[in-house]
């Protein structure tokens, strides 16, 4: 089969896969399957980028990183509802329609708590996702949408242009999965699905957003060229005719039948996928839409029924904290248990320092929480009048209560971190980056092989890779001494590799790979950066007063001296060993974007690097000229409009080899 019609099979048996899966919730295809038949069209993309669709399955794993977001004016302005909050605000709603239709019908429908979007489709092919914004002005957020895989990229039948409304979220079981991942790897959690949802769908990053496994329901049909309906109800079967995920919806006629839809929705809410806040009541007419109309702000034909959020109060038994895998000390309230939304409660989080200041939360308080989103018990406020006497203002430790290392403040302001290099809570995420490509590139040292010489009290630290024995490793693999040996070799090349990486292996905070050469470069030895003051370091080109004192402090604790020094008697090379060949870029700045066929994007960087230039990420007026391979994006366009060179591959490899 030529690759043409194989890129074509597969993509026809990926699309049935994700619409079975995330429409029909019917999967008939085995994960390992998926992966094996997705990964293959990768293959062919790559080995064929001239054959690639704009709607291929491979794209919904995330595009190249933006740099900002345009603005997208929107063609039917994205209205907001008004909230009604108790049944006699909605029965004053409802004698307003009956007042212009006695027989009025109504569509009533879950109201998810996430993040209002257009999306547009052109001929079939979807074409645009943008932001709700202000309700006339939003943000494209094309490649996010992309990677939310119940959405279609194609429709088969549907008219020239089409524009709908969604609602975006994350769904109860894809945020439990992200907080967990969130709390093993030492970061912040994140209070509610609807902000994680918000987070993950304005990611400059659209790898980020494929991770985080968004939904959508869609609610609204904008703009349909060339189809007509008489209702709303018939516009999203019509939706959910050309395999689109619609929101579920209930067709109803009198103020009883809708009072116990709004009811029922409420009781049934925990059998949802995701979290609601209310139900959205509407005349279905779309007749007597257009006879009522809107106020400045709201339609006159529909509303929003909130439901008001169950709230209990409990006791502080104690504030415990924990340490993640970065660093970050996170603070938890042990409190006495308490059943909210039907599940028995005995911790709330407290985020951070800021928070805990600000509602002045002392063990032994009686405080008001609820389930923020349903999900994550929240502490509300305290109540001052049940205060016990003696309680006193708490603040988290200034040691990391697991190695005894300072802490310090998070660069953003809110979290407190470690600065212990050799804090066991942080020792398979640093081991993890000591290994990593970029880094030492110690290929062999995977997570679970690091778990396991850590259970047996191999490492204690990344230095320990060096002291790791024929006999620490044998038992590890099925073929034994083969593997150990192998992984051992790995381990010595290791030690030749240039101060550059080892400077970024180290994990110092704000140290990037880029940093970690450019460091390198400047002080030539390890010994000469581990002397150099925060001045010194600052005058450094590309080094910030915020990185330089981060590198200052990192060597000046007991823990990297330690660390170091184990490092040196191993015999690791502590010298730059990366000479410049010629200095035909120096003092350009290249960017790169889109796919290169001859190399890769790291071999590119390391060959701009050699002669003398610098390799960024964005382009902005400093940049010298723009390297543009197959696909190229938006940085492409960027550099169009700011006047600035665009190089083919062709003539970037000519002026490199000449």
């Amino acid at each position: 089969m030529d690759p043409k019609e194989r890129m074509e099979t597969l993509f026809a048996l990926l699309t049935e896969a994700n619409r079975l899966y995330y429409v029909e919730d019917a999967p008939t295809m085995p994960d390992f399957e998926y992966d094996r038949l997705l990964r293959e069209l990768e293959d062919l993309e790559r080995e064929h980028p001239e054959l690639a669709r704009p709607d291929s399955p491979t794209r919904r794993v995330g595009g190249e990183a933006l740099s900002k977001f345009e603005k997208v004016t929107h063609t039917v302005p994205l209205m907001s509802l008004q909230d009604v909050f108790s049944l006699e605000e909605l029965g004053e709603f409802l004698d307003r329609m009956e007042q212009e239709e006695p027989d009025c019908v109504y569509s009533v429908e879950p109201k998810i708590d996430g993040l209002s979007v257009a999306l547009e489709y052109e001929n079939g092919v979807f074409l645009r996702g943008a932001t709700r914004g202000d309700g006339a002005v939003g943000e494209d957020v094309t490649e996010n949408i992309r990677t939310i895989r119940s959405l279609p990229m194609t429709l088969s039948g549907a008219p020239e242009r089409l524009i709908l409304r969604g609602e975006v979220f994350l769904s109860r079981k894809r945020f439990a999965a992200l907080n967990a991942r969130q709390e093993a790897e030492g970061k912040p959690l994140f209070a509610n699905p609807r902000n994680a949802a918000a987070g993950s769908l304005r990611q400059l990053d659209p790898k980020i957003a494929a991770r985080r496994g968004l939904d959508i329901y869609l609610f609204n049909v904008q703009l349909a060229q060339g189809v007509t309906f008489s209702s709303h109800t018939a516009s999203l079967d019509y939706l959910k005719s050309l395999g689109l995920p619609v929101i579920p919806f209930a067709r109803l006629s009198g103020r009883r039948a809708v009072e116990a839809e709004i009811a029922a929705i409420d009781e049934n809410r925990d059998k949802l996928i995701c979290d609601i806040d209310g139900a959205v009541v509407k005349a279905d007419d779309l007749a007597l839409r257009e006879r009522l109309g809107s106020t400045a702000k709201f339609p006159r034909w529909a509303v929003a029924f909130k439901y008001p959020p169950e709230i209990k109060e409990t006791v502080v038994k104690d504030i415990l904290v924990q340490v993640g895998r970065t660093g970050v000390l996170t603070p938890k309230a042990a409190v006495s248990p308490v059943t909210l939304a039907g599940t028995r409660v005995t911790s709330a989080t407290l985020h951070n320092q800021d928070f805990i200041t600000q509602r002045d939360i002392r063990i032994g308080d009686t405080v008001r929480i609820r389930k923020a989103g349903e999900i994550i018990p929240e502490i509300l406020d305290v109540v001052l009048s049940k205060r016990p006497s003696g309680a006193e203002p708490y603040r988290l430790p200034d040691r990391c209560p697991i190695c005894g290392a300072p802490t310090r403040k998070d660069e953003e302001g809110a979290f407190l971190r470690c600065t212990g290099a050799e804090c066991p809570a942080q020792l398979s995420r640093n081991i993890a980056h000591f290994v990593s490509r970029d880094a030492m590139d110690i290929e062999g040292l995977g997570e679970s092989i690091v778990d396991k010489l850590i259970e047996k009290g191999c490492l204690r630290s990344p230095a320990d890779i060096y002291y790791l024995t024929l006999d620490d490793l044998k038992s590890l693999w099925k073929n034994g001494e083969v593997s150990a040996r192998k992984l051992l070799a790995a381990i010595e090349a290791s030690k030749s590799q240039d101060l550059g990486r080892l400077i970024y292996a180290l994990g110092i905070r704000q140290v990037g790979a880029k940093t970690g050469k450019v460091l390198s470069q400047a002080f030539g030895t390890l010994d000469a950066l581990m002397s150099a003051d925060v001045e010194s370091l600052t005058e450094t080109p590309d080094v910030g007063e915020i990185t330089a004192a981060s590198v200052a402090e990192w060597f000046a604790q007991p823990q990297s001296r330690h660390m170091v020094e184990r490092l040196r008697a191993a015999g690791v090379n502590f010298q730059n060993l990366r000479e410049v060949s010629d200095a035909r870029l120096a003092g350009k700045t290249i960017v790169l974007t889109g796919a290169l066929s001859t190399m890769t994007r790291e071999e590119a960087t390391e060959r701009i690097e050699l002669l003398g230039g610098k390799a960024a990420g964005s382009v902005s007026k400093k940049t010298s000229f723009v390297v543009a391979g197959e696909n190229a994006g938006s940085k492409e366009r960027k550099a169009r409009e700011l006047g600035i060179p665009i190089l083919t591959e062709a003539e970037f490899i000519q002026m490199i080899e000449s």
